[in-house]
């Protein structure tokens, strides 16, 4: 039989379970998870692959010939986090006590060994299984080294490589030239893609073949590609891997074979980092590492054995819901037509009460093979009391979607406790949420991809087509995975005041953010119409007014059509190129442009006109719901690190309010039988940042409730409050709203149109009279980096990765983000708490009146005649009354036929 070589590409590992993992820690705070990912990727792969040689490969640190050659190779990569960093020696450690061959060379890349070893075993007829995921190292497979992803399960032989690339692995290389290699600075041919790439080596073969026929090639790919040639010898010897290498070890591959682990020193590792069930596996002590330490790393526990059933007939239905009912918490999950909540109907459920222990019930799955299923309307009415049963414990992920799913059914569904999205949301903001993902960090298992089941692309079929064994699985796993990550999350929420808090609050806004989805808010069309006609006629009047100041009609919406007028014919200064050394049209150009030239100010008008007709006069009525004659907006719950809402679908937050024109859209937002009503936190951040700075003037200027821009420009500019000019107000605004989110003088004096040293005299007279705000702004900054994260008043964590993991200009906007996060967080808790105190109100009182947007810091209500005067008299009160800070809270309430005379 033919022997294998394993070759684990170390770099590539260490960083990717870096950023997979939870910020794990043992109990001294040292970090982990980089660690414990790269041992238990390889414990997996020493019980997938039975090698004869194995060797885990790491870049050395220094300079290699790459470097020397292109002094910008890997240039815009940011230092080494120092989280990880401080990882490697024990990941260095660890990977040689579990047996594994160790080999860093200076001045040679992890690639370049890797290539080499695997050039040598082929010539010796030896098999390599490469494990990686990086793209470059598919230009190493043969008939005999294929590579493995442990990340996604991925294997890719000569025609796995095909499949994916859409090129042989021997053209890997010509493809990367072509396209760049973003991760190691590579460039590439400017605007040339995976797809023209793709095309062009198939119709040329190669990049050689291709160069000489690069006359043939027309447009702007074509000329790129002539002007890229020059280059090409240098970018092939950057991105082809070397396979003939000088490696300082002794022995060839006899020497990789794997040794036996050290078993002394796999237990000193596991005790020191807190590898709990690793520990237990060597000596057998279930005691030997505390509990109790909050903090500690919590590797994955081993998988349970799964035990998926398919429920397909009402004996089996009964027998479910009798577990069910006995069950004190149920996770379960719904498979659907649609992603569109408001439209999905029901497919399937899958219910999990222990790990590895799961169901699914079908329901509406079709095909040319008719599955056997239980007809929808019977599992609904047999299961309505369990779904509707308040007491009956549930667990979901993504909560809001499966209410409004079984909503369409007709059900509603009770019982919502614990969503481990939310859950991952608050312990984690900054990472995504997604069961998949969560499943590899926190199980340390990718489960079933819907791709994987359903196809991708046009050929993608839906969840109702796919055949019942394999959408069991992939439904069962869902409920099951929900199961295994809630009593891994759970108790690290619980285990902190300040998270569980914002836990439960999160959980009862899902249920509000639920309401206010499917109550929408009811759209004129017809003002739209309007409004789109009248943009249309302002849009042609601008048309003609930009063909004057140009001299010759031009297509407005051509950056290349309006840079020939601009920079060739009128010779307007160039003020930044793109990429492809074309001089820049956008918006930021033609603003700096627009102080001394009429055209560009022109431009932006028309393209400010032209998105708000496209984005909403033109598209608000096609989104209309025709069952319920309402616009549905969708509130990401889990997407802002902060703790905001985001809207899609339409984006409600974005509709412009600096232009007439914007405030015109809100006219079409109308009350169904009354008046909206629109509830506003009056400057609430500026309110938090009284607070949470402590600064006595500060604070006194809310307490007397002076306005607070005038009382700010009578402090910096040592003027009495009633001798405070329009102009010094102005600046003071941008003073007050600039500093909160980490403006410096540059900013400033941007903002103003001043000189940075009057911005600088500005902020430095600002900090003499807040001396709070300069010391909160100052500690703060110091506890961000120390701890990797910042707080709101009410706990909410809020993590800033970039304190430590980068440098220059992307850690100088996460030392921004650590002043401006707590207090956007905060003020993010304060609206979510008012939802969730005035959604109470109504059901209390019984009203009518309906939750029906949330703005950025702003509710809107659609309420009948009769309920107004009562609605308007009751907000501020109750909007005011949700925490108490060392400054009033103040809510301003309007109300009108239309949103914008509410607002």
């Amino acid at each position: 039989m033919k022997k294998t070589l394993l070759l684990v590409d170390g770099s590539s590992y260490l960083y990717r379970a870096y950023h997979a993992m939870p910020d794990l820690r043992n109990a001294r705070g040292e970090p982990t998870g980089a660690l414990y990912g790269v041992i238990s990727m390889l414990r997996r792969l020493i019980s997938d692959y039975k090698a004869d040689f194995a060797a885990c490969v790491f870049d050395a640190r220094g300079k290699t010939f790459r470097e020397e050659l292109y002094p910008d190779y890997k240039g815009h990569r940011p230092s080494m986090p120092e989280d990880l960093a401080a990882q490697i020696a024990p990941i260095h450690e660890a990977v040689a006590a579990m047996g594994w061959k160790v080999i860093s060379i200076p001045g040679v890349e992890a690639d370049d060994i890797i290539g080499t070893l695997a050039c040598q075993a082929e010539a010796q007829g030896v098999h390599t299984v490469i494990s990686t995921g990086d793209k470059d190292i598919a230009q190493l497979v043969t008939d005999h080294v294929e590579l493995v992803n442990t990340m996604n399960g991925e294997r890719l032989d000569v025609q796995g490589v095909t499949q994916k690339f859409g090129v042989a692995p021997s053209q890997i290389v010509d493809y990367l030239m072509l396209v760049g290699d973003a991760v190691d600075n590579v460039p590439g041919v400017p605007k040339v893609g995976p797809k023209t790439a793709v095309k062009w080596l198939n119709e040329y073969g190669s990049l050689e073949n291709l160069i000489a026929n690069a006359e043939r090639i027309k447009g702007v790919a074509g000329q790129n590609l002539r002007d890229a040639i020059p280059n090409f010898a240098l970018t092939r010897k950057l991105i082809t891997i070397k396979v003939d290498c000088e490696l300082d070890f002794n022995g060839g591959l006899e020497s990789l074979a794997p040794r036996a682990p050290d078993r002394d020193a796999l237990i000193a590792l596991f005790d020191r980092y807190g590898f709990r069930t690793w520990l237990r596996e060597l000596t057998g002590d279930a005691e030997r590492v505390p509990e109790n330490d909050a903090r500690m790393a919590t590797e994955a526990p081993p998988a349970p054995e799964a035990n998926y059933e398919t429920v397909v007939d009402e004996g089996e239905l009964e027998r479910l819901l009798e577990r069910l009912r006995a069950s004190e918490l149920v996770a379960m999950d719904t498979e659907t037509t649609s992603l569109d909540p408001m439209v999905a109907r029901l497919v399937g459920m899958s219910f999990a009460t222990a790990g590895g222990q799961a169901w699914y019930v079908p329901v509406a799955h079709r095909g040319p093979d008719f599955p056997q299923q239980l007809p929808k309307d019977l599992v609904i009415e047999r299961m309505r009391t369990w779904f509707e049963d308040p007491d009956a414990a549930k667990l979901l992920h993504n909560a809001k979607y499966d209410a409004h799913v079984l909503a369409n059914e007709g059900v509603r569904l009770a019982g919502i406790t614990h969503d481990t999205m939310l859950q991952a949301y608050v312990l984690e903001s900054h990472r995504r949420v997604n069961l998949q993902e969560l499943g590899e960090r926190w199980l340390g298992r990718t489960g079933v991809l819907y791709e994987d089941i359903c196809g991708k692309g046009a050929k993608q079929i839906g969840f109702d087509e796919v055949d019942l064994e394999n959408a069991s699985r992939y439904a069962c796993e869902d409920a099951d995975f929900t199961w295994q990550l809630h009593h891994i999350l759970r108790p690290r929420i619980a285990a902190e005041p300040g998270l569980e808090r914002i836990y439960q609050l999160e959980i009862r806004c899902s249920e509000v953010l639920t309401t206010i989805e499917r109550n929408g808010v009811k759209v004129d069309p017809h003002v739209l119409a309007m409004q789109s006609h009248e943009l249309g006629q302002q849009m042609i009047e601008l048309e003609r007014k930009a063909y004057e100041l140009a001299g010759q009609p031009f297509n407005l919406n051509s950056p290349r059509q309006l840079g020939e007028i601009l920079f060739q014919h009128m010779q307007l200064p160039v003020i930044r190129k793109t990429p492809s050394g074309a001089p820049s049209t956008d918006e930021e150009v033609l603003s700096r442009l627009a102080l001394d030239y009429p055209l560009p100010a022109l431009i932006l008008e028309y393209r400010a006109l032209a998105k708000l007709k496209s984005t909403y006069t033109d598209k608000l009525p096609r989104m209309i719901n025709p069952a319920t004659g309402r616009i549905h907006t969708r509130y990401a719950q889990a997407a802002v690190v902060t703790g905001r809402l985001a809207s899609s679908d339409p984006n409600l937050q974005n509709i412009p309010v600096r232009t007439a024109e914007g405030r015109r859209v809100r006219t079409a937002f109308v009350a169904t039988d009354g008046r909206i009503v629109s509830a506003d936190y009056s400057q609430i951040e500026l309110r938090v940042m009284a607070h949470m700075s402590d600064d006595e003037n500060l604070r006194g200027a809310f307490r007397d409730n002076l306005d607070i821009h005038r009382a700010t420009a009578a402090e910096v500019f040592g003027v009495a409050l009633e001798d405070v000019t329009s102009e010094q107000r102005r600046a003071a605004k941008a003073i007050n709203f600039g500093l909160i989110y980490g403006m410096g003088e540059f900013g400033l004096a941007s903002n103003l149109g001043i000189t940075r040293d009057a911005a600088k005299a500005y902020i430095d007279r600002y900090f003499t009279r807040y001396p709070g705000v300069a010391r909160y702004m100052e500690t703060i900054r110091a506890q961000a980096a120390d701890q990797g994260y910042v707080e709101t008043v009410f706990g909410r964590r809020i993590w800033l990765p970039d304190l430590r993991g980068a440098k220059g200009p992307r850690r100088a906007a996460a030392e921004r983000a650590a002043i401006n996060a707590p207090v956007q967080g905060t003020a993010a808790d304060l609206i979510k708490m008012a939802m969730v105190a005035v959604d109470d109100w109504l059901i209390a009182e019984g009203l009518q009146a309906r939750l029906i947007m949330q703005v950025h810091d702003e509710l809107v209500l659609d309420v009948p005649a009769d309920e107004v005067e009562l609605v308007a008299a009751s907000l501020p009160g109750l909007m005011c009354s949700v925490a108490e800070l060392s400054v009033p809270l103040v809510a301003e309430v309007g109300l009108g036929l239309n949103w914008e005379q509410a607002h």
